[in-house]
């Protein structure tokens, strides 16, 4: 199945374009018929001149019929799939259809990609005979995430004699998007996770409002032990409870995008590997029935305010998990200097589980994390060793955190965030597994101070 396409026919351009489309042979006959002429008035020699005037106007000729050429040709591209994860291959299928009653002479056909995805592909077709249609593919194939053009699709006419090469292009554009790489993670219990039903502090429903406690008419068959006597005094015909509204866990996916916090670029860098982790914990709570939002540091979340109370799930989950991944694929570094803007999306009320890759924290920075983490039932921080991302060959230090690790896990933990350190190499998978270990032994293995922080998290 396709999941993606377009179509089209190929715009021409004009007579002096087709002058242009002439070739190393037709500018060198139409050269040599220009001297043989000039050659032919000096020695006024007469079959000269019609030997240059023939070299001078087979070019010519060419590129007159070839400009009037009438082919009526349509093309179209699918990629399949046209979301894939980075460094994952994508097919692209390229089918022309000769839609005219002229058959067409060999034809070179070239797909523009951009160049992370590797060459221009370029297809010689032989004649396509009128109402014949031909088929080719390629592959593509990036490591760097983000959203790449395809097209236009360029048809090159040639005539016979090689004279005048004439390309047109298609006016069609299909994109491919390149998103993070998604981890399979371990299922661990999490707060605010409590699927079924009744009153939650970390949960909101999934169905109505949380004032949504209006009684409804009697029905035959509901059970008599639900009727609300005081509503059916009041409006004088028997009135039952609502049944209890299916609870939903809430979670919110903070990525810190600060170009001072994310030291270093490419694929293998500290920021692409949070970029990463962020969509594999994401994807994995929409999997497990959460409501789950994507914040940035720049205030921005996903989906945005008009969404479901700004919080994707629930039914349309495969759906929002594919918002989610489109917008990190294009996430890239911001300028932000501090991370109020996310606190002032998120001190908007109790947001359930809130888990968090940061960079580089200084104390600041790191009192607004603390302020953050009293907006939430449980709090989770992958916090990324700068000093270890950047060192070099033989120990050398390209560049830096401002605060070292330790001392950011230890204001982090204080303020009763369960925070994890993160080294090149570290799989998520295993720092999932060990932050839902650190909570659950925490009351159990810390000092009291420790332990009643941790107990606040909200880990069950």
């Amino acid at each position: 199945m396709s999941d993606g396409g377009s179509e089209g026919t190929p715009e021409r351009g004009g007579l002096r374009a087709a002058l242009g489309g002439l070739t190393t042979r037709g500018r060198s006959f139409l050269a040599a018929g220009v001297a043989a002429s000039a050659c032919s008035y000096l020695l006024g020699q007469a079959d000269l001149l019609r030997v240059g005037l023939l070299l001078a106007a087979l070019p010519l000729m060419c590129v007159l019929v070839l400009h009037r050429t009438r082919y009526r040709v349509a093309g179209s591209r699918t990629l399949s799939p046209a979301r894939v994860p980075a460094a994952a291959e994508s097919r692209v299928r390229l089918r022309m259809e000769n839609i005219s009653r002229l058959p067409t002479g060999v034809l070179m056909l070239q797909d523009r990609v951009p160049y992370v995805l590797g060459p221009r592909p370029r297809f010689i077709l032989d004649r396509v005979e009128a109402g014949g249609r031909r088929e080719v593919s390629y592959r593509v194939r990036s490591d760097l995430r983000g959203r790449y053009p395809l097209g236009p699709l360029q048809l090159r006419l040639s005539d016979p004699f090689g004279m005048c090469e004439l390309t047109r292009s298609f006016s069609a554009v299909d994109t491919l998007t390149v998103v993070p790489r998604v981890e399979p993670l371990p299922a661990v219990r999490l707060a605010g996770e409590a699927a079924g039903y009744g009153d939650g502090r970390q949960r909101s429903l999934a169905l109505a409002g949380e004032d949504d406690v209006i009684p409804r008419g009697y029905r035959h068959g509901d059970d008599l032990r639900r009727i609300h006597w005081r509503s059916t005094a009041r409006y004088g015909e028997l009135m039952v409870r609502r049944e209890e509204q299916p609870q939903k866990a809430r979670c919110t996916v903070l990525l810190d995008t600060r170009d001072i916090a994310h030291p270093g670029t490419g694929p293998d860098s500290a920021f692409e590997w949070a970029v990463a982790g962020a969509a594999s914990i994401a994807v994995h709570l929409l999997e497990r029935g959460f409501s789950v939002r994507l914040l940035t540091d720049t205030g921005s979340s996903v989906p945005g305010p008009d969404g479901a109370g700004s919080f994707a799930g629930g039914t349309g989950s495969a759906d929002a998990a594919g918002l989610l991944l489109d917008t990190l694929a294009v996430v890239e570094h911001s300028e932000e200097d501090g991370l109020s803007a996310a606190y002032d999306v998120l001190r908007g009320g109790n947001e359930g589980l809130l888990v968090a890759f940061f960079g580089d924290l200084d104390e600041e920075q790191a009192a607004v994390a603390e302020r953050m983490r009293r907006r939430s039932g449980a709090a989770i921080a992958f916090v990324l060793d700068g000093d270890a991302w950047t060192r070099g060959p033989g120990g050398i230090r390209f560049a830096g955190g401002q605060v070292p690790v330790a001392e950011r896990l230890r204001l982090l933990r204080r303020a009763g965030w369960t925070a994890l350190p993160v080294a090149p190499g570290d799989a998520l998978a295993d720092l999932w597994r060990a932050a839902a270990d650190r909570a659950a032994a925490a009351p159990h293995g810390t000092s009291d101070a420790d332990a009643s922080e941790t107990v606040a998290g909200g880990w069950s």
